[in-house]
């Protein structure tokens, strides 16, 4: 079961508290639903679920999400991206949703491992084969500054060596280019940032350096 928060509850203010609320509260729902026997207490973690969507709608960026009952435990979900170099510049494709740039990837699907996954995203997004070499960074989103989200994520930045393949577009991307570090196009907030990026061509130069993480 998530841990329980001593002292009083003060009401948060700010839409970040609001988040981190919702999502506290979200999270002792779900476990609770998924490890409570007693319908009563269910139906109470049901409504402690309800509490923490009515708490999300009152932020900006979500104001249309409701929490889902998920099975299980409650974890982070985890975001991995292909960081891929060709000449000192780095592989990004454009997304369709909202038509900035990024370093391909996603969601990790289920029976892949975070190799694989960074490997078939990038195919899929951009056209290019690559082979994963190295870890570059694991890092809490909220905590790297990306811009808010429902989910507490994990982004896993992996370093991949170019294969084969040729640049094409996908049902999720309007373009695809290699682009020098000081000539990076306008990244996606939600889903890039400049200095993972970086962090991934340091890596390049020195495979010896350790991963970055929070």
């Amino acid at each position: 079961m998530p841990r329980a928060s001593a002292g009083a509850f003060a009401m948060p203010s700010s839409p970040d508290g609001l988040l981190a609320a919702s999502r506290e509260l979200a999270a002792i729902a779900q476990a609770g639903l998924h490890y409570a026997k007693d319908p009563f207490d269910k139906e109470r973690f049901a409504h402690v679920l309800d509490i923490a969507g009515g708490l999300l709608q009152q932020t900006d960026t979500t104001a249309s999400f409701t929490w889902p009952v998920e099975l299980g435990h409650p974890t982070p979900k985890v975001d991995v991206r292909a960081v891929v170099f060709q000449k000192n510049q780095v592989l990004l494709v454009k997304e369709r949703s909202s038509g900035f740039w990024t370093v391909p990837g996603g969601w990790c699907d289920v029976n892949l491992s975070p190799a694989q996954n960074a490997e078939k995203e990038c195919l899929e997004e951009s056209g290019f084969e690559v082979k994963a070499l190295a870890i570059t960074s694991v890092r809490d989103r909220d905590a790297a500054g990306y811009s808010p989200h429902p989910h507490a994520i994990y982004k896993i930045h992996i370093l991949c060596g170019l294969v084969g393949g040729t640049a094409r577009q996908s049902n999720e991307t309007s373009d695809v280019g290699f682009f020098a570090l000081d000539e990076l196009p306008p990244l996606d907030p939600s889903r890039s940032r400049e200095d993972e990026i970086r962090l991934a061509f340091e890596f390049l130069a020195d495979p010896h350096r350790p991963a970055a993480f929070n």
